[in-house]
This record gives C-alpha cells, structure tokens and sequence, in this order.
C-alpha cells in the first residue's frame, strides 16, 4: 500500500552492486505511519542486489546482534527499525556493528526524528567513527500528496466513492500520512458501505485507534501542568502562533511557550510552518478534544472565540463554531451574521448558504435570529447556486406567524424565485410569487416591484403571454415609485427577455438601456441578467451571432459582479447556440460535464439535457436520446422552460416517426403544441412544428396540421424572427408533401411544389447558419424532386415511413430526364457529406439510403455487384454504424429503405468481415478499422 522513493532505491542498490562494493549506510527518517517499515521491506527485497544475508534488528525489542556482528566475513544486509525506541546499550551495540560493515554489506538504519533522544542524532549523543570506505545516505520520507490519497482512495472503496471532495478531506484530514490513510479508509468503508464520496461522510468516520493511541500516549507523557497548550491546538484544530496558544490555554506568555516546548519535544505538536504550531496529523486534534471535560473545553473555546476575532482577516464562521461550543448563544448568532454578509460580500455564496442552513434549520432559534438571517439566506441562494434544503428551510420558515410581514414577504419572493428558476416547479412558484406580490406591496415597495418582476419572465407554462405583459405594467410602476436603481434595472432585464422573446421590435433598443457600466454592483448583477436573458431570447429567434456577442458580455459582467446563477445559465445558452450553429465537436462531453457539475441542481443544466438528447438523435443512438430528453429521470419535462420544452417534444415526435409509431407521435405533438399555443410566445414553436406537422398528417389529421401551420403563421406575423420564420416554411413544405403523397392526382405538382418550399426553407436556414437544419431541408427537398421525378415509382413515405427494399430491386435505368436530376443527387450527396461531417451518422445513412434508389451506374464500371472481398461494403459499414449505435434492425430497415432481413445479412456480413462476436464487439472493430 505503501510507495517509496524510487530514486534512493535506486541508489542504494547502485553502491551495493558497484564494481567496488563498499559498504552502504542509509539513514532513513520519518514520523510515524509514514512508511519507514515498509521501506525496510522494499529494499530486502531489492532485485538488482546480491544476495548477503538478511538480519533484521527492531529495536527495543530486547535481543539484537553484538558488535561483533558488524566484523563478520560475508556480506550482510542490516534492516535496523525503529531506533528511537532503542536505549544506551542497544545504541553502543548498533554503532559498533555499523562501524565495522565490510565491503559488500550495507545497513538501512529508521527512526522517528520526532521522537529520538538528542535532535538531529539518530545514534545518541556519542559521535560515531564513520569509516572512509562507507557510504552514507540520508533519506526523508513525506507524507502523501492529494493524488496519492485519491489513487489509495480509488484502491479502498472503488471508482464510486473516489469523488475529487473525498480525496480533498482525506488528504486534509490525515495530513497524506499512509498509515492514517489506510486506517480511515477502512472505517469509512466500514461505516458507509454505499460511501457517496462527500467530506461529511469523512470527517463522520471518526479518529483510527493507532492515531488516536499515538496522540493521547504523547499529550500524557506531557507534564500536567504543560497539557492545556496541547488542548489548546486541539480546539483551535490549525495552524496557530506561539501567543495564541497560550492565551487560548489561559497560561499567559511566559508559561505558555515553556509548555509549548515541552510539547514540541514530546512531539505531542509539531511545528507547521515558520512559527505556526499545532498537530502533523489535523485529524488528531479531535482525538484530544473528544478527551476534555466539558467545563474546560467550554472554556477554551471561549477564549479561542476572542483570540480568533483578532485575527484578520477575521474567520467569522470559526468565530461562531467556538462561541456556540461555549455556550454563548447570542454571539453565536451574531457571529454566523458576519460571516454570511461576509462570504456574501466577496462573491462566496456557497460558504453563506451552507452557514445559513445549518443555523436555521436548528430548533429552538429565537424569532429575532430567524428574522435577521433567513432573508440572508435567501438573497444568496437566489444569487448564487443553492441545494434542494434551502427550499425546504425557507418554505418552513415563511409559515411562521411571528415573523414580520415586511421579512416574510422577502422570504415569499426568494422562495418563488428558487422555486422556479433552480427547481423547476414553476406552477407552485407562480403561486408564491404572486402571494408574495401582495403581501409586499403595501409594506416594501421595492421587494413588491421585484416579485412582480418576477411575474413577467415567460419561460415558465401554464400563463398565457398577456398575463406577463400585465404584470410587466405593475412592475415598471412599482420600481418607478420605489426610486431604486437596482430594481428599476431588474423590472429593464425581465423586460428585455419578455420582449426579445416575443420579437418586439422594441427588444433591441431596451437592451442597449441596460446599465452595464453603473458602479453600483446590485445594477450590475441584474444587468448581467438582463445581456444574458437576452442572448437567451436572441438564440431562440435565430440571432446566433448577436446571441453570441450579448452571451459574452453577460458572462464577463456576471462573474466581474459575483453572479454565478447568472454565469452558470448562460452557459446553457452557449450549448444551444453551438448544437444549432453546427459546432458539434467535443459538444457531446461539454454538455456532459455541465450536467456533472451541476448535479445537486440539475434543473440549471436541462439545456444541457436537450442538446445532448438532440445530438443523441442525429447520431442513432435513440435509447440514450430518450434517457437525455427526458432529463434522465432527474425532475419531469412537463416542468421545462416552454422554448426548451418545445425543442424537446419535437425530438421526441422525430423519433417516434421514425419508429412509424405514428399515433403516438400525433398524440405527443397535440400536447406538446397547446402549450406553445396557451403561452402565445410563437417563435418558440420553431423546433416543434416541423415534426408536429408530419406527426398529425401522416396520422390522417390533415385538418389538425393545416391549423397548426395557420396559427403559426398568424402567431408570427411580421416578427423579426429568422429560425422561426424558417421553421414555417418547413412545416408547409411537410403539409405539402404529405398531401401530395396522399393525393391521386396532382401528384407531382405537388411534390414539386414541396421540394421548392423545402429548398426555401433550406436557404433561410444556410443564411442563419444552421447547417444541420439546412441539410435535413436539403434532404426533404431531393426526396420530393427524385419522387416527382420517378414516374409510375411506388409512393415514397419521406424520412419515416418504409419503401420497398432498394437492395432487393434493380437499379431503373436511366430516364430521358437523367440530366435534370442529376444536380438534384449532387446536392443530396453534399447533404450527405455534411450530415457525416457534423457527426449525424442515422441522418448520413438516411441520406445515401435515398441517394442508392437513384444513383445512375457509372461509367466505365462493369456490370453485376461490386465485389469487398474481406472488406466492409459502403451499405454493410452504414448498417453496421447504425446497429452499433443502438438501433434495432427494424429502426435501420425504416431508416435505410432496406426490408429487415436485408438488415440482418448486413449485419451478420459486416460481423464476419470483422471478427466481431457481438454488436457490442462490433463497435470495437469498427473504431480500429482505419
């Protein structure tokens, strides 16, 4: 368990195998636990030295060999422990056997330098004749740094409990050495059999016995009246100065360092850095605590209290630990105040919310305390990123009736706030929110306009669009008479996403009055919000460059202003931005890793869901795009943000026409479009109704489909909103081709008149840019041309529905019109190209399925199938790229326009050219083939 040093290893078997063999002495120290023992063992076992006699000598443990040892003809290797514990006699012995190795022997000699009679002499106090022909070598072992722990942590309790914060508190806690390592280690695992890897569950573990037996043994061997300076460390728990200690003790000066020398030379302290002192294992410390009368530890802590609040900067939330374990209640309180409006003021609002918690959730807290600390919790929860208990903490605390309207309302207001921006629990946080509105209407007019604020954001379902510009009117009113800058800043911000969203024309010019260079730091967190609400708002509409210019300068503003709510949600912008304008590359593991350091909040990351679940679409692997845009259990997509809700549905619509379960896809898309509809926000339809369309006209609904597109279509008007306004060509081009497809006559007029929309739709969305939305419009408008195109050719039923199998049919020959629709397979190879190069492997597949069914045989090639010998075939590879990516082989026959026991033979060929014995296997194979 335990590693070496290396290098001296290496030396040491380097002088005993030299061409000279002189004897070797190698000194070897460290504190106890730190691995000296186990060296010994390492170098018995050295393989590269010759093979001398192994004397083992553990000293103190009565015995040993005599001086005449050291004289003896052949060569000996001496593995000497623990010489501190050895006394006179057995040092006289040791020095002689030392003096008199001969060449080809070597000694490795260990001791605590802690713990050793006479500092900085291992031997004793009587000099040592070294003789010239010895080698000496000196060697200090060190504790373990944090990636060792995190490697012995991994060792001990598997990959699921080695989190980074358990590493952290392990290597903080035992000060890296190994023996305390892996002694907490086994009773943590002990404790917590389904270890989650959090620093509570470590410090819950407890003090090891060999620790704890160590650290009490030295504090009693240190003189009685000395012992409270070692109390005093214990209660500090850190590094502390020569007159804290001492005025902690209650020694005075003088008394004070005489005890604080006698515990250094008793190695019951140690000093930790240039005059700091306290214990070399930080774990110890509560190994003595545990050991103090309550009176006496009371005591100390109040004195630690005092001496801390010298300090400075001041530690206020250590100030409060130790006043609250004196007994003193109020300063307490008072203490956890300052700490919170401290780590509040330097932008550290975690530390705050975890303070904050712990107090209020406490019984027995006086009204008064309650009424001073929850609006301070609730101001930086809502500012910072808060857990799921400071919900429940404030939902209990504004029940209570001896609060003051005035703090309960604020309360009300953050609650809400929490509620619907971190939790996802819109409905219940409209309802608190407006209550709140009320009660703070007549008592704080600034917290009044800042709830009503509130009520203007239109993310959330359920209120129609005009209810948000009602509140918006009382809300400019109440921040007007309020006089408060920072609030009339945030009713501008909500403002500025309420009409961005909705397109305003006005939405850019209330941007451009956001006060982005006020020196007051309130302005400018709401500022922040506003930029970054209305980058939100721009990408949505299809503005990705100037999305991407306002993002950036919300995210500067948010972490110069000490926002990280703001900060961490713009982040999520980001990724839609970089799915919708096609940088796909490393997209997968950003959302990912958003999603993992969002975990404890995972509603901040559901755009991060969605974008991955989209990409998970593009690229066939269905079932992981299910898990993903479904928030993978994490809270219910009913609660999403309507934009993102709506971009979600439209994938799953996708997905189910793909597996031709075509009334479930109508269901969902009904559903999915009357909260579009009920919310009245329209360019948020743009990534739902293309699929909606085609779910409920291939459903039969063609009257449902063409009132989707007429509400779309009047929703928008004449908005500036580029995606959306491309999204309804789009979704008239599907009408069209559906109906065309179903219709007798006027069949290809119709699909020509589809493939013209599509090919609209198609250059609206290249100008944005949005290539992968170009290229599936590319896509749609080859399919319409090669279907009009090829008279008397069964019906095609588009991306979802199934033809027959183009593997099994001959190729057509070549038309009189050959030529005419020879640009149209140049461009669906292109589109083809870009769906591969965007990583879109299903929509590639699905592209080349089409291009085959006419793709006119080359010239200069002869006739009959082209012969892969052991290599894959263009067809086999797409099969087998789909298999492997999760499809089942009926999804891969709908989506190549194969039958599936076509499927099935590509598959079984694709395995044999491989080697592959399973699908599983078949993914390994194909990622090693060049």
């Amino acid at each position: 368990m335990i590693t070496t040093c290396g290098s001296v290893l290496r030396s040491f078997a380097r002088a005993l195998t030299g061409p000279r063999a002189e004897p070797v002495l190698m000194f070897v120290e460290g504190a106890a636990g730190e691995g000296k023992s186990h060296l010994l063992q390492e170098l018995a076992d050295l393989p590269d030295a010759p093979e001398p006699a192994r004397r083992w000598w553990r000293c103190g443990a009565g015995g040993g060999p005599s001086e005449e040892d050291g004289h003896r003809p052949e060569a000996t290797l001496w593995l000497v422990d623990d010489v501190h514990r050895a006394d006179e006699d057995e040092l006289r012995r040791l020095r002689g056997v030392l003096e008199g190795l001969g060449p080809g022997s070597a000694a490795a000699v260990t001791y605590r330098p802690e713990e050793i009679e006479v500092p900085g002499l291992p031997l004793g106090g009587t000099p040592m004749t070294y003789p010239g022909r010895l080698t000496v070598l000196t060697n200090r072992l060190a504790p373990w740094d944090e990636e060792r722990v995190r490697r012995a942590t991994e060792e001990a309790l598997g990959g699921s409990g080695c989190t980074a914060e358990a590493a952290t508190r392990l290597h903080e806690r035992t000060g890296g050495v190994p023996r305390v390592v892996v002694d907490l280690l086994a009773m943590v695992r002990e404790q917590w059999p389904a270890f989650t890897g959090t620093a509570a569950e470590v410090d819950a573990a407890g003090v090891p016995p060999r620790l704890a037996e160590l650290v009490l043994s030295r504090t009693h061997a240190v003189p009685p009246e000395y012992r409270p300076v070692v109390w005093a460390a214990a209660v500090l728990d850190g590094p502390a100065g020569r007159d804290e200690l001492a005025a902690v003790s209650g020694l005075g000066a003088g008394t004070g360092t005489g005890a604080l020398l006698g515990a250094l030379e008793g190695a019951a302290l140690a000093e930790l850095g240039e005059g700091r002192y306290g214990f070399a294992v930080p774990l110890a410390a509560s190994a003595v605590r545990a050991t103090l009368p309550g009176p006496v530890r009371q005591d100390l802590h109040r004195r630690a209290a005092n001496v801390l609040s010298r300090r400075q900067p001041v530690d206020w939330a250590a100030v409060a630990g130790h006043h609250r374990a004196a007994g003193e209640g109020h300063r307490w309180l008072r203490a956890v105040e300052r700490a919170a409006e401290s780590a509040e003021a330097s932008g550290r609002h975690e530390q705050a919310i975890t303070l904050l918690e712990r107090t209020l959730a406490l019984p027995g807290l006086p009204p008064q305390a309650r009424a001073r600390l929850a609006p301070l919790l609730a101001r930086n929860a809502v500012t910072g990123l808060r857990s799921d208990q400071t919900v429940e903490v404030l939902a209990q605390i504004v029940q209570d009736a001896a609060l003051p309207p005035a703090v309960r309302g604020e309360l009300r207001l953050d609650l809400g706030l929490m509620l619907c921006n971190q939790m996802g629990r819109s409905h219940e946080g409209w309802q608190v929110l407006e209550v709140a509105a009320g009660e703070l209407r007549d008592v704080r007019s600034v917290l009044a306009a800042r709830a009503m604020a509130a009520l203007v954001t239109p993310y959330w379902p359920g209120v129609s669009v005009d209810v948000h510009r009602g509140w918006l009117i009382q809300a400019v009113a109440a921040a007007d008479d309020s006089g408060d800058a920072a609030m009339r800043t945030a009713v501008l911000a909500n403002h500025v996403g309420l009409a961005m969203s909705c397109a305003d024309p006005e939405a850019w010019e209330l941007v451009e009055q956001l006060p982005v260079q006020s020196t007051d730091p309130a302005c400018l967190r709401q500022a922040a919000r506003g930029l970054c609400n209305a980058a939100d708002s721009a990408v949505w509409l299809g503005f990705y460059e100037r999305g991407a210019d306002l993002l950036a300068a919300g995210r500067d503003l948010s972490a110069r202003s000490g926002a990280p709510y703001t900060e961490h949600s713009a982040m999520g912008t980001r990724l839609l931005q970089q799915w919708w304008t096609g940088r796909w590359l490393g997209l997968d593991k950003r959302c990912e890793d958003f999603v993992a350091a969002t975990a404890d909040m995972p509603f901040i990351a559901s755009d991060a869901y969605v974008v991955r679940g989209l990409l998970a679409v593009a690229q066939g692997d269905w079932g992981e795009a299910r898990s993903w845009l479904s928030q993978q259990g994490t809270f219910g997509t009913e609660k999403l943000p309507v934009p993102l809700g709506a971009a979600a549905a439209g994938a799953v619509i996708r997905l189910a026409l793909a597996r031709q379960e075509v009334t479930a896809a109508a269901e969902h898309a009904r559903a999915a479009w009357k909260v579009v509809a009920d919310k009245g926000v329209w360019p948020w339809a743009a990534e739902l109704a293309p699929w909606a369309v085609e779910a409920l006209a291939r459903a039969g609904d063609g009257a449902g489909a063409h009132t989707m597109v007429r509400n779309f279509a009047q929703g928008l008007g004449r908005r500036d909103a580029p995606a959306a306004r491309a999204a309804l060509v789009w979704s008239r081009a599907v009408l069209t081709e559906t109906e065309a497809e179903a219709s007798a006559e006027g069949r290809r007029s119709g699909l020509l008149e589809a493939a013209a929309l599509y090919g609209e739709a198609a250059a609206a969305y290249g100008e944005l840019p949005r290539p992968y939305s170009q290229a599936l419009t590319t896509e749609g408008a080859a399919r319409c041309a090669i279907a009009a195109d090829t008279e008397g050719a069964p019906d095609d039923e588009g991306a979802s529905g199934p033809v027959p199998d183009a593997e099994a049919a001959s190729r057509p020959a070549p038309a009189p019109e050959e030529d005419a629709i020879l640009p149209v397979l140049a461009e669906l190879e292109s589109c083809a190209q870009r769906f591969t190069d965007l990583g879109a492997v299903w929509d590639a597949a699905r592209a080349r399925a089409l291009l085959r069914t006419r793709q006119p045989v080359r010239k200069g090639r002869p006739p009959g199938r082209p012969s892969h010998a052991d290599q894959l075939s263009p067809r086999e590879e797409e099969v087998a790229q789909l298999a492997v990516s999760g499809l089942t082989n009926r999804e891969i026959a709908a989506t190549l326009h194969l039958s599936p026991r076509t499927v099935e033979q590509h598959i079984a060929g694709a395995m044999r050219k491989t080697g592959a014995l399973s699908r599983r296997d078949l993914a390994h194979r194909l990622d090693a083939t060049p």
